[in-house]
């Protein structure tokens, strides 16, 4: 099994440079989609996320409010640590068992692991051959962030500023492509980096 892990900072582009690898038919494994998936309506963990959090934390839909529970924990260490209890594990757990699924059943030349906080944790170092850092300028970053996610500048510039710096993410990559163009440069890179890890996959075989 090759894994290549996908990161970057908020707002960089992971979720497009996702989406053109699967689009490619490299399989992707993404850590925020199985978060969403295992705290969905009806899902037992968010039940258990209301047990522990509080009924204030569920929208009127019944489903969860994500924007409020992430406040909530941002700058409460103590309370981000027991989301992260109750959640990381399962999805540590949903996210090996997927990757194992895609070799066995479709054997992939490479799999892509999308990790948004991959440098400000170890629990897929054991899994990962490669790093793609997915990079941008910094306003752009919080451009995109406010136009996608309605967050204020300040709201950003606070999740970035817990995030590991641009200068670390980059020095730690093995692969970086450069998002600060349109949608179809991305994807131009995609393709070029994909050559580039077949070409790497058959060598490490």
């Amino acid at each position: 099994m090759f894994v290549v892990a996908l990161t970057g900072g908020i707002g960089s582009g992971k979720s497009e440079a996702a989406k053109q690898f699967a689009n490619i038919g490299i399989p992707v494994v993404d850590l925020d989609v199985i978060a969403h998936e295992l705290t969905a309506i009806g899902a037992p963990m968010l039940s258990d996320i209301v047990r522990i959090f509080g009924q204030e934390f569920l929208a009127e839909t019944g489903a969860l409010n994500r924007a409020k529970l992430r406040e909530h924990v941002f700058n409460q260490p103590n309370e981000r640590l027991k989301l992260q209890a109750l959640i990381h594990p399962a999805i540590h757990a949903n996210a090996l068992k997927l990757l194992q699924d895609h070799e066995d059943g479709l054997h992939p030349p490479y799999q892509i692991l999308v990790v948004p906080l991959l440098f400000e944790n170890n629990h897929y170092d054991d899994v990962i051959n490669k790093i793609l850092v997915i990079d941008c300028d910094e306003t752009l970053q919080i451009q995109r962030t406010m136009a996608r996610s309605k967050m204020t500048e300040a709201q950003v510039k606070a999740v970035m500023s817990a995030q590991v710096t641009r200068a670390t993410r980059l020095a730690l990559a093995d692969e970086i492509i450069k998002n600060n163009g349109s949608v179809s440069e991305l994807h131009e890179n995609i393709s070029l980096i994909h050559k580039k890890f077949i070409k790497t996959c058959i060598v490490s075989q």
